[in-house]
């Protein structure tokens, strides 16, 4: 969350500090290398260079299904490349930077060879691979890498009976490219009179998308090392393909595993009509269903927060965006007295005023608008001063049972806190009425 302004829920004071520093100042999670310090990304986050890079790879869609012929769209200074795609999570990533990707080659590598007139399309064949996240690795002579990302969707009707959704509007959103290369990336965070970002340009750092490597990935390999089975999508299946009715019918729990502050109405109206169908929800950082945003062929322009349009987020969340300080402060959830307390933590040594973890740099709280039945089951007080307490919540309405994190991040504290993820994962997809039976 960027670029608001006071009166929009995040203070001005706040906002400025945010448009200074590079979100890529995150919660350093164990084993994972290459997340900057505050203080670094303060000097570093906007001083990288923005200019596009010598090799550089995107593909035009986010997602594709097994059979789809991907074209992955090239910039570079060599005719002659090797390709491979990757599986990420199904390999460790311990020290792992933040321009780098490791995974399980599914494809390649092979030579391609390419044409020096300008940019160039490779055409891959997206094969039977798991659902998940993949990137096309690029190498040229010299040693220049480029990656693109995509989500390889489920076969037929899926495979199993969890969803997890990739936050890739948030993915654009950041990315501070500058391909009009007036110094500044073309983006909101950059330069406050934009409104519309193109959501085909090429990620910096390689190709990897912002924070995904302390975000995304260590729930990914979290996924992969305790065997769970998921269907993975990109926003654009809710925005357009995916209806209430069928994720209802196909998914015990759909889970938003990142940083998911941009979505478009339909996507939100999907969201919240599988909840009242008694599908269950997770939310594992923070600062999610901020935004209000529009599509239109291969841009998305961010008009609203969704509580100006009379549909605040921990409506459906059961907690909102309170506020960032870019990460200089970060410290451990406190377990509170609370039913829901009980099933999260059961089987570690936390009891009620145990501390766990080290959270921070955005933070969510209970409003008005959260449910009746919501619990709060940790809380970090004051953690941004006096009334600014971030929690992490639980709630029930009808068949639906709903967690949020309340703070960055969970799902990137995964490897770190196995006992609880597990205990979640048992709670939110173990035993009740099957999604048919909801309907």
């Amino acid at each position: 969350m960027q670029g608001s302004t006071a009166g929009e829920g995040e203070p001005a004071p706040i906002a400025r500090r945010k448009a200074r520093l590079c979100l890529a100042a995150v919660l350093t999670v164990s084993g994972v290398a290459g997340a900057p310090t505050a203080a670094e990304a303060g000097t570093t986050g906007l001083a990288r260079d923005l200019r596009p890079a010598k090799l550089e790879a995107f593909f035009p869609r986010e997602s594709y299904r097994s059979g789809d012929l991907a074209m992955l769209q090239v910039r570079s200074p060599s005719t002659t490349l090797e390709l491979r795609v990757l599986r990420v999570g199904a390999v460790p990533i311990n020290g792992i930077r933040r321009n780098e990707v490791r995974g399980e080659a599914v494809l390649g590598p092979r030579s391609v060879a390419i044409s020096a007139r300008g940019p160039a399309r490779i055409p891959i064949r997206v094969q039977e691979w798991p659902s998940g996240v993949y990137f096309a690795e690029l190498r040229a002579p010299g040693g220049r890498v480029a990656y693109a990302p995509f989500v390889q969707l489920p076969s037929g009707n899926g495979q199993a009976r969890v969803a997890v959704v990739i936050p890739t509007n948030t993915w654009q959103a950041y990315n501070r490219r500058d391909a009009d290369r007036n110094g500044r990336g073309d983006t909101w965070y950059e330069d406050p009179t934009v409104r519309t970002v193109d959501l085909t340009r090429p990620f910096l750092d390689r190709g990897v998308p912002p924070n995904f490597n302390v975000y995304d990935l260590p729930f990914l390999r979290w996924l992969s090392m305790t065997g769970k089975e998921v269907d993975v999508f990109s926003q654009r299946e809710l925005e357009s393909r995916l209806s209430a009715a069928t994720l209802a019918n196909r998914y015990d729990l759909v889970v938003f595993p990142g940083h998911h502050e941009y979505v478009t109405e339909r996507e939100y109206d999907v969201v919240e009509r599988y909840r009242d169908l008694g599908g269950n929800l997770a939310f594992l950082s923070a600062n999610n269903f901020f935004w209000h945003v529009s599509k239109r062929g291969s841009t998305m322009t961010r008009t609203q927060l969704w509580r100006q349009l009379g549909r605040p987020e921990a409506g459906l969340v059961g907690v909102q965006f309170i506020g960032t300080d870019g990460g200089l402060r970060r410290a451990p959830y406190t377990v509170t007295r609370s039913r829901a307390a009980g099933w999260l933590f059961e089987g570690t040594n936390l009891t009620p005023g145990s501390r766990f973890g080290s959270f921070g740099i955005e933070i969510d709280g209970t409003t008005r608008a959260s449910p009746r039945s919501t619990e709060v089951v940790a809380r970090i007080r004051n953690l941004f001063g006096r009334g600014r307490t971030a929690e992490m919540t639980y709630y029930t309405r009808g068949g639906a049972r709903v967690f949020a994190a309340g703070a960055f991040t969970l799902g990137g504290s995964s490897l770190m806190l196995r006992p609880i993820m597990e205990n979640l994962w048992k709670q939110l997809t173990a035993d009740g009425a099957t999604p048919s039976a909801r309907l």
